[in-house]
């Protein structure tokens, strides 16, 4: 185990310096000109020059990739245009909210799919199964910005059930600071109104992720029940007597558990990707509402510090599920 870990480690390092010079390099390409909106619109073009000079964007691109990879290594993402604060410190601001978001749908798609894909198949042709197909064809159809409109409009404008937006109300301070997960923090300080208010808000945002990926998980789940339940294995357990609850749960999920796993460990990523318009829908302070507003304002730095961090989240989720393999699999072995 210790040995597959470092090898993976290694690989997803290499990785990550793949892909910074990728996203150095596509951020360097883009229109615009960083100099030009961080002396200002109305900037004569000898000021312009100056910050150029200063934000070192007169230098050939090897050597400034070079130094960001200097720097990266330092935890140096240089400072944002706009704000001209660390762009570190502004994506540590950030990211417990979109951490926090994104937990919760990954939660709740979970809870949700791999139960009914067990059912699903179970019950082939059933009723259930056929309506949650159909659901899981319209889930997977309407894009995530698209259904928190939907969801806006329907539980917060015409039922009043839940709020529009944000993380708590404007009659609550935010809880003191722990971990940055309002969840989290409202909890450790004992603050049950403001616990159950920051799952109000939850609720939309939460939905509006994670229905599309249930639906992913759900299908996926209930093809390998199905491949599962019609393997030899199965049918002498059941002839063997055993009962039916231990044969789908303990018997065909778990050998059949490994692709769902993998598709859980993308489903995130995707998660974080479509986290940046629904923020923006819902004034969700995270690292969407963050990145959005970076491209907006031609924010490089702040831009590709969101891309960085992303692809890190993005590769520790495959590597956990790489490791997960060992443990919810004994026929996997890691070494």
């Amino acid at each position: 185990m210790g040995a597959f870990l470092v090898r993976r480690l290694l690989s997803l390092v290499v990785l990550l310096v793949g892909m910074s010079f990728v996203m150095f390099l596509l951020t360097s390409v883009l229109p615009g000109d960083p100099a030009r909106v961080a002396a200002g619109p109305d900037a004569s073009p000898e000021v312009v020059e100056r910050f150029r000079q200063r934000l070192g964007l007169d230098r050939p691109l090897p050597e400034q990739y070079v130094r960001f990879l200097a720097n990266l290594a330092r935890g140096d993402l240089g400072a944002s245009i706009r704000s001209k604060q660390p762009v570190l410190d502004e994506l540590r601001a950030a990211a417990p909210a979109t951490i926090e978001l994104t937990i919760a749908a990954t939660i709740v798609f979970v809870a949700v799919s791999i139960p009914l894909g067990v059912v699903t198949a179970s019950r082939k042709h059933g009723w259930v199964d056929t309506t949650s197909r159909i659901l899981a064809i319209g889930g997977t159809a309407i894009a995530p910005f698209w259904l928190a409109f939907l969801l806006q409009l329907i539980f917060f404008r015409f039922l009043g059930w839940l709020p529009a937006g944000a993380r708590i109300a404007m009659s609550f301070s935010p809880p003191p600071r722990f971990s940055g997960l309002y969840l989290v923090d409202a909890a450790i300080a004992g603050d049950l109104a403001l616990l159950l208010n920051a799952m109000r808000h939850l609720v939309l945002p939460v939905a509006a992720l994670a229905l599309g990926r249930i639906a992913i998980t759900t299908r996926l789940t209930r093809a390998q029940m199905l491949m599962e339940l019609g393997s030899d294995y199965v049918r002498t357990a059941r002839g063997k007597g055993v009962n039916e609850r231990k044969v789908l749960y303990h018997h065909a999920l778990r050998n059949g558990l490994n692709p769902v796993i993998t598709n859980i460990g993308i489903q995130v990523g995707y998660l974080l990707s479509g986290a940046v318009l629904v923020e923006a829908i819902f004034q969700w302070p995270g690292l969407g509402s963050y990145s959005l507003d970076a491209i907006l304002n031609f924010d490089y730095p702040a831009v590709l510090g969101v891309a960085l961090l992303i692809s890190i989240f993005f590769a520790l989720v495959n590597l956990l599920v790489d490791v997960s393999y060992a443990f919810l699999d004994p026929r996997v072995k890691v070494s």
